[in-house]
């Protein structure tokens, strides 16, 4: 499973969860792409899209993508720390086409 991490997700993904096959939009040379652009690019090399922009499943017509989608609460290193497990659990059983959200955690909320 390939994953690509956005360039609103904070690098600690990558860092902290090295036995996952995670790349940056980066590392891929593909910074400031439009979402559209980075999604086609994406889908072509990866299975698992994850990013902290809400809006994407409104912005985008995701029907048919190939890509799983993992979309964090915030792009804030402390909170995506603390969800680091459930992200890698999240990548094991998220399903192509899906797009997932993951809660932002109870301690965060206000």
């Amino acid at each position: 499973m390939t994953i690509l991490l956005d360039e609103s997700v904070p690098r600690l993904v990558q860092q902290r969860l090295p036995q996952l096959d995670i790349k940056t939009v980066q590392e891929m040379g593909w910074a400031g792409l439009k979402n559209g652009d980075l999604l086609k690019r994406a889908e072509s090399q990866f299975n698992v899209f994850i990013t902290a922009d809400k809006k994407l499943r409104y912005q985008q017509n995701l029907t048919n993508s190939r890509l799983a989608i993992i979309v964090l609460p915030t792009n804030q290193v402390t909170v995506v720390a603390t969800l680091l497990a459930t992200i890698g659990e999240t990548i094991r059983t998220i399903k192509t086409g899906s797009v997932l959200e993951i809660p932002l955690p109870s301690s965060f909320s206000q």
